[in-house]
């Protein structure tokens, strides 16, 4: 049922989403954790950064990623002196408009997690003499698992999805940025409607089967937590 040129969108779209989530819980953890201890009163200023790509177009943060990126911008220029190849028109760059694009899906839930924690656990360990490192190893990375998951899930769903940041970034270039959101559109545009219905259903149940995850394993975890 699916072409030799669908698989390959599906694969690279699983890719994506993969290494995007990768990055985001590496990137978001350390911030989400500042922004729930900080007490700097300008921090709503960095949460309104992060949670913009919430309500800006997609095609509007694809465009000025794009013009950061590309050889002329001041990341492409850098990026040149130092001998790399343009992010342009690649997986790379798709992969760098996807973490910004999907940021606020993995800060928020961990944001919020970290703040339900409260200080009494850290308080108590400190009292065990515990370290920062090791309080937030052995207290704070056990009791945030089921944030972690929903973070995780959420960022890897929403990336499946993306169109307008992905199609600014790197085109629709087949086996190398073409992702599955792409390959439907061009279908669409090409009237053939079967092929896209049935890529467009297989998006539809994988989406809805990690919403499904998401929501029973946060209640199991908080449950036996």
């Amino acid at each position: 049922m699916l072409a030799p040129a669908d698989l390959t969108a599906l694969l690279l779209t699983l890719r994506l989403a993969l290494f995007t989530t990768v990055l985001l819980l590496l990137i978001g953890a350390p911030l989400a954790w500042w922004l729930a201890r900080s007490r700097w009163r300008g921090k709503f200023l960095l949460e309104a950064l992060v949670a913009l790509p919430l309500v800006l177009p997609p095609t509007v943060l694809g465009f000025y990623l794009l013009l950061a990126l590309s050889p002329r911008g001041w990341f492409g220029q850098i990026n040149a002196a130092l001998g790399f190849a343009p992010w342009v028109f690649s997986f790379k760059g798709l992969v760098a408009g996807s973490v910004v694009y999907s940021l606020p899906f993995v800060v928020q839930p961990l944001q919020d997690t970290f703040q339900n924690i409260g200080t009494r656990p850290l308080e108590v360990a400190a009292t065990l003499r515990a370290g920062p490192w090791d309080r937030f190893v052995h207290v704070v990375l056990p009791m945030a698992r089921a944030g972690f998951i929903t973070a995780a899930m959420l960022g890897f769903a929403h990336t499946l999805g993306e169109f307008g940041v992905v199609l600014m970034l790197g085109g629709n270039i087949p086996g190398l940025t073409q992702v599955l959101s792409i390959r439907i559109y061009d279908q669409v545009a090409a009237q053939q409607y079967a092929q896209a219905h049935v890529l467009s259903a297989a998006l539809l149940l994988l989406s809805f089967a990690i919403l499904l995850a998401v929501y029973g394993l946060r209640g199991r975890l908080r449950f036996v937590r």
